[in-house]
């Protein structure tokens, strides 16, 4: 569950960063100084999505889900940052789309075999704007876990949590991406995200 990934000290509300990789930078150090990261993680981050976008956009709400390789990262967990305003991204899979992140959540995974299923369970949660307008609009760092910690728990009544839920939001984001069509995942695609 991604609850157990988070922390309220790892929740930064009100970002002042307007650029992607200031917000990568200060979102990073969060994972520094709570001890889940090397120091060199967020630079690796800033790096890594310049190379590898993540920008996300979910029936026009943009998120972005950055992510190092593991040599940066000491213990999995989470961080999430809700800026002052957008922050542009490059969209996932492309060079020449855009996303403005409204909610950007880094991930630190230390094992590259859990990264799609990290990634799935927190796309689980992020599935509906509803939870996405919710988030963006919290006033505490108490609040985003509670939301979080009810959207999981209503997932795990609804069909046994985010492994049952992964593959539904997983092609709801590539449907929501491609307008409807949901089309099979290329071999390629899926060794991107196991590289870690």
């Amino acid at each position: 569950m991604i609850i157990e990934r988070l922390d309220l000290s790892r929740i930064r509300l009100g970002m002042g960063s307007v650029s992607r990789d200031g917000l990568l930078t200060e979102l990073g150090s969060t994972l520094v100084e709570s001890g889940l990261c090397r120091e060199s993680y967020p630079q690796a981050l800033v790096a890594r999505e310049a190379e590898s976008p993540t920008g996300l956009d979910m029936g026009g709400f943009g998120i972005a889900i950055p992510h190092t390789d593991v040599t940066h990262v000491i213990s999995p967990g989470i961080a999430i940052g809700v800026p002052v305003a957008p922050v542009r991204f490059t969209a996932m899979g492309t060079d020449d789309e855009f996303v403005d992140a409204r909610i950007v959540c880094a991930l630190a995974i230390d094992d590259p075999a859990a990264h799609l299923d990290f990634v799935e369970a927190l796309l689980s949660v992020l599935r509906d704007l509803g939870t996405l307008e919710r988030l963006a609009a919290a006033g505490t760092a108490g609040e985003v876990m509670e939301i979080i910690r009810a959207k999981e728990q209503a997932a795990s009544r609804n069909g046994g949590g985010w492994r049952a839920a992964r593959t539904r939001a997983s092609r709801r984001a590539v449907g929501l991406k491609t307008g409807g069509a949901v089309p099979r995942p290329e071999k390629r695609s899926v060794s991107r995200w196991r590289r870690g």
